[in-house]
């Protein structure tokens, strides 16, 4: 049998090899018509407006083949730091800002070349063998020939079309084989991408964190990720760190992920694996979190945030990456799958999903979930709305809602939530500014508080909380929050309570109390001036809220009302046509805004650090989502029983109800926009902040930091 096995792989392989050298030889070809012109056999197209893009396209994967063998000769480990940077500049410089207006990669160049329709499909097919720098890096043959073959039909396509009509091939074929291309192959390809997810032997990162010098900064260039000044700046101020500062983040780190489990009475020692996801120039404190992951029992995975779409990539990625070559590229073509998407293909891709984590249901059952370093700092992103760029249509808007749905029900049913955890942490970059070090100093401060003054600070507010029938928020010198927000009814006060005391565990750093709101009775207006959420600035953004479910929604970002609209519905909403308030939570880290306050930086903080800084509400799923029927208890023994909301509890009558939305975005109203926050009852009214100062008693101390701005 296992004769038969490698018999049958050699086979493949060679066969593969096969396809590689012709696909390779052609493209090759193609490409030395960029200076020679078309052979004689095909110069009927010459004159084409399409010729120069297919020629300047196979001179792009002609880039990727020579990057794929020095690879293969391990030609990085003789080079110098000088000629890695020039080599990886190569790799992304037709998609930086500077050059990006006449890139065959960006949709508005394209279609005003080629048209809307085929202008949208030949952006997308330079934007996908862009994302096989990933594949030359580790080395996946199959999947970079697939590319190059793709494009190989797409220009066989081209050259018939003029061959025989002197015009064009029509988009609706080139539609079909970028539909084909997508169909045959995300089947290989998802099975691929959830082994990379769970298992440890695809070791591909975890090699260049615990095994290349650290000190020598060319291991950057070994990911294939575009690596700038911002990251080797990093990555030398660890290398400058003390062992003992670096232990110091890295124990937080992992230590909040231990005792993520231990909170929520969830069992680590069935688990044996976790997923480390970080930036480029962290690897001196995921080499130590590695090893304190290892004490626990568990093996690291480590997978890239890939950006082709057979893996579904949108606007935001996941795992690890490096810096971003252009942001507005990867928003342009966030969806791509508009070009493809039908109900026949999302149900094609759940099925392969499934039987992908069939194949793999070991590796998932024993996978405790993510531990993540986020990075923080760099010059905020305001993406410019191309109407060029592919976007889904409202009936793809309802399918893209229910395959996040579905799919998350699969993950779900594999890596069970009421098994799993995860821990975040955020440290800031060199690109926030020259404070840097001191920032940096700040940020570990911040991240290693007292948690046992914050839990006491915190219980006692609480106490207060869980006397309300409800909550009113009201904002102040231009903030228009107005809002009432509800809260579940305690049927046992001694024993129950409807907020979680949140020190530093999962979502580091200390400083929240929080709550799943009932959605009934939640009713006003959420108003934020400015807020940075996933990386995407709005300005003046505005949700209103009738019985806990968005009804209308607003920003300043863009002249038009419509554009605006579609802005919040893509990136807040994700396409769903409302989301209900999943969590309302007070932030009691002055200390975190304070540093903000003082160094500048309270537009560069992420959202893991900035909801800590005022009150935050979230929109979405609960911080419970699919753990719901797990008992969770507060410090004090109280069981925290607000897990569930009016759409969420639905899944215990009607399994055929959407009543997850796989999303989980929060919005915070700073400080020095609140005017009052009040918990209120049939009993009375118990301030807890008046005018961005805390005034309940026995929260005092939270206004220590305050008193320096």
């Amino acid at each position: 049998m296992e004769e038969n096995r490698v018999r049958e792989n050699k086979y493949n392989d060679n066969i593969i090899e096969e396809r590689f050298i012709l696909a390779r030889e052609r493209v090759e070809e193609i490409a030395k018509y960029k200076d020679s012109g078309a052979v004689a056999a095909e110069s009927f197209w010459t004159g084409s407006k399409f010729f120069s893009y297919f020629c300047e396209t196979a001179v792009y994967i002609g880039k990727l083949l020579t990057e794929w063998d020095r690879q293969e000769k391990k030609e990085d480990e003789m080079e110098s730091l000088d000629i890695l940077r020039e080599r990886n500049r190569a790799l992304y410089v037709d998609i930086l800002p500077g050059n990006y207006e006449k890139c065959y990669g960006n949709p508005s160049y394209t279609v005003s070349l080629y048209g809307e329709e085929m202008g949208r499909l030949l952006a997308f097919l330079y934007g996908e063998i862009h994302s096989q720098i990933e594949s030359v890096y580790e080395r996946e043959k199959e999947e970079l020939l697939i590319h190059m073959e793709l494009f190989l039909e797409v220009y066989q396509a081209f050259t018939c079309a003029f061959s025989e009509s002197q015009a064009e091939p029509a988009c609706e074929e080139i539609r079909e084989i970028v539909y084909w291309f997508v169909s045959d192959y995300s089947e290989p390809a998802l099975e691929k991408r959830v082994r990379k997810q769970l298992d440890p032997e695809n070791d591909f990162f975890l090699r260049i964190v615990m095994e290349r010098d650290l000190k020598d900064l060319r291991y950057l260039y070994a990911y294939g990720e575009y690596i700038t000044e911002n990251e080797e700046k990093l990555a030398s101020y660890l290398n400058g760190l003390p062992e003992e500062k670096i232990a110091r983040m890295a124990d937080t780190f992992t230590e909040g992920y231990r005792i993520g489990f231990l909170v929520g009475g969830k069992d680590i020692a069935k688990k044996k694996t976790v997923n480390i996801r970080y930036t480029a120039g962290f690897e001196r404190v995921v080499r130590r979190a590695v090893e304190n992951f290892e004490r626990m029992g568990l093996r690291t995975v480590i997978y890239r945030a890939s950006t082709s779409i057979l893996y579904k990539r949108g606007a935001h990625r996941i795992g690890f990456y490096g810096a971003e070559a252009n942001k507005q590229f990867l928003y342009d073509h966030r969806e791509d799958e508009a070009l493809f998407l039908d109900r026949k293909m999302m149900h094609r891709r759940l099925e392969e999903l499934r039987a992908a984590y069939e194949a793999a249901k070991e590796l998932a059952f024993v996978h405790g979930g993510p531990a993540c370093i986020e990075a923080f700092g760099e010059i905020p992103f305001v993406p410019e709305n191309k109407q060029e760029a592919s976007a889904l249509s409202e009936k793809q808007q309802q399918l893209s809602v229910e395959y996040a749905a579905e799919s998350g029900q699969i993950v779900n049913e594999y890596i069970k939530g009421e098994e799993r955890s995860f821990t975040m942490i955020a440290f800031p970059v060199p690109q926030i500014g020259e404070q840097f070090p001191e920032i940096f100093d700040a940020v570990i401060d911040i991240n290693t508080l007292d948690y046992n003054l914050y839990q006491k600070m915190q219980q006692t507010m609480i106490d207060t909380l869980d006397r309300a029938s409800h909550i009113r928020i009201r904002g102040r010198d231009g903030n228009r929050s107005d809002l009432v927000v509800a809260l579940r009814p305690l049927q046992n006060p001694e024993k129950e309570t409807a907020f979680e005391n949140c020190v530093a565990d999962v979502n580091i750093p200390v400083g929240e109390v929080f709550t799943s709101p009932q959605l009934e009775g939640t009713n006003g207006c959420l108003h934020v001036k400015r807020v940075f959420l996933n990386g995407l600035e709005y300005k003046d953004l505005e949700l209103v809220f009738t019985d806990g479910m968005i009804t209308s929604y607003q920003c300043g970002n863009f002249e038009s009302e419509e554009e605006n609209r579609k802005y919040i519905k893509d990136n807040i909403l994700f396409h769903h046509e409302s989301l209900p308030m999943g969590e309302f939570a007070i932030g009691t880290n002055t200390t975190a805004y304070v540093a903000a306050r003082k160094y500048g930086i309270a537009d560069k903080l992420p959202i893991l650090i900035a909801e800590k800084t005022g009150p935050h509400f979230a929109v979405g799923d609960t911080c419970y989502s699919h753990s719901e029927d797990l008992p969770v208890y507060n410090p004090d023994g109280k069981e925290i029983v607000a897990r569930d909301n009016a759409i969420s509890i639905q899944r215990l009558t009607d399994r055929e109800k959407t009543c997850y939305f796989h999303c989980h975005t929060d919005i915070t109203i700073p400080y020095d926009e609140l005017g009052e926050l009040t918990a209120v009852s049939s009993e009375g009214e118990w301030p807890i902040i008046e005018n961005g100062r805390f005034v309940l008693d026995g929260c005092e101390d939270l206004n220590l930091p305050l008193e320096s701005v």
